[in-house]
């Protein structure tokens, strides 16, 4: 039998891919954090933001090496790599905080803890694509839909019952996390293998005509539609991260110009259902939009998520009311999560089956620009524009959507062949010759 490969039922295999999403999907909880760490051990925004930036990059740049590694070494020992380095970036940023060490904080939380969710992140999509040929965009997206549930999980269970149960010790806190994501995920991605032979696209092995040759990635990545590719999601990231790292704050200030008479221990709590609702809603987006692609295409999708986003941001740059400012957040995050659940099928449709793992690591290097981008400027314009900050944190938003959304008249989800095409594929192309 093959590496990696076992009798596990496929709708098992999807669990267990769901799960590693929902666990490692806990980073969007990071605004819940940040407000403490400012708080509590007396780092400033910036600092704090660099290290969700930090990890966001990492994760990013990590699943772009997966993507390469996981047709040689299969999702398993990935998957178990990723989720130690992940559960390991916890334990560190423990130690960090009882030493009140940022640049540990960075390497443990930042570097180590991003490298395990990008080496986890790309292996679950990427295998339970294999297994679902036929369902690639539902099952796509309820993959990546436990990504972005999982800042639900965090924010409104484990999370607030750890802070209690540690008396507010983040130190404690972190601990306890890294344990807990270690005792879930390592078992978890025991069970990931490969799909068997005929699930696989192309005919049986046996029928070839010779032995198979490894088709490269590298001349699909030099494409234009690829770079094109890459900036439309890069646009759709960043501007939802930018949100995403800090709504909680964000929120609570929205709240206190409503009504300062609210307690600091409320308006956190209200932060906290923030993080809790728009993680449900980046779960929730990236299934319906996944879905939406597979029956109006993945460019027309990509098109609706920016252009609507635009106009989103554009209130959010004014609005007072805390209820619709927070309506419209849930928005963005379901927007964000869909630009997740479109590309992995995206993908597929231009570029093939084959190589699906290598370019789409690569494009989640969109995903590292976009960790540093997005936070980056928000933490800047909090400490130096405290008054202003969220306005124009929103026009800058408006701008980086725009660019995408110029971008996506570029885009076209017609299959990328190099070489010269044959007149047959030309002609099945254009509908002439059927494929049969």
């Amino acid at each position: 039998m093959a590496r990696g490969r076992t009798r596990v039922p496929r709708s098992v295999i999807a669990l267990f891919c769901t799960i590693l999403q929902v666990c490692l999907g806990t980073v969007y909880a990071w605004s819940f954090f940040q407000t403490m760490l400012v708080r509590d051990v007396g780092w400033t925004f910036s600092q704090t933001a660099a290290a969700f930036s930090i990890t966001i990059f990492t994760l990013g740049v990590s699943a772009a090496t997966a993507g390469q590694l996981l047709p040689r070494l299969g999702p398993r020992f990935l998957a178990v790599t990723g989720s130690v380095l992940f559960s390991a970036g916890y334990l560190l940023a423990s130690l960090a905080l009882s030493m009140d060490a940022i640049w540990l904080f960075y390497l443990g939380y930042g570097v180590i803890g991003g490298a395990g969710i990008g080496m986890g992140y790309v292996t679950p999509v990427a295998t339970a694509a294999k297994w679902y040929p036929d369902r690639k965009g539902l099952v796509t997206g309820i993959v990546v839909m436990g990504f972005g549930v999982g800042a639900f999980l965090l924010s409104k269970g484990l999370a607030p019952f750890l802070v209690v149960r540690a008396a507010g010790d983040l130190q404690l806190v972190f601990l306890w996390l890294g344990i807990f994501f270690a005792c879930v995920l390592i078992p978890s991605s025991l069970v990931l293998s490969d799909p068997p032979e005929p699930l696989t696209a192309g005919p049986p092995r046996s029928a070839r005509s010779g032995p198979r040759k490894a088709e490269r990635a590298g001349p699909y990545l030099r494409t234009t539609q690829f770079g094109i590719m890459w900036t439309v999601f890069f646009a759709n990231i960043a501007a939802g991260i930018s949100v995403i790292s800090f709504q909680s704050e964000l929120l609570q200030e929205v709240w206190g110009l409503a009504d300062p008479s609210i307690d600091p221990a409320k308006l956190a709590e209200y932060g906290a259902t923030l993080i809790a609702v728009s993680s449900l809603c980046n779960g929730v987006g990236r299934l319906f939009w996944g879905l939406l692609s597979d029956r109006f295409g993945r460019v027309s999708v990509f098109r609706m998520l920016l252009a609507s986003q635009m106009v989103v941001f554009g209130i959010l740059m004014t609005e007072t009311n805390p209820w619709i400012f927070s309506a419209l957040v849930c928005y963005v995050l379901l927007c964000f999560g869909g630009g997740f659940a479109t590309m992995p099928s995206f993908i597929i449709d231009v570029f093939g089956s084959k190589n699906m793992s290598k370019i789409y690591g690569t494009v989640l290097t969109a995903w590292s620009a976009a960790g540093i981008v997005g936070p980056m400027y928000v933490g800047y314009l909090k400490d130096t524009y405290p008054d202003r900050a969220v306005m124009y944190c929103f026009l800058i938003g408006i701008m980086m959507l725009g660019t995408g959304y110029v971008f996506s008249y570029l885009l076209d989800d017609s299959r990328v062949r190099l070489g010269r095409p044959t007149m047959e594929a030309t002609l099945k192309r254009y509908g002439v010759l059927g494929d049969g």
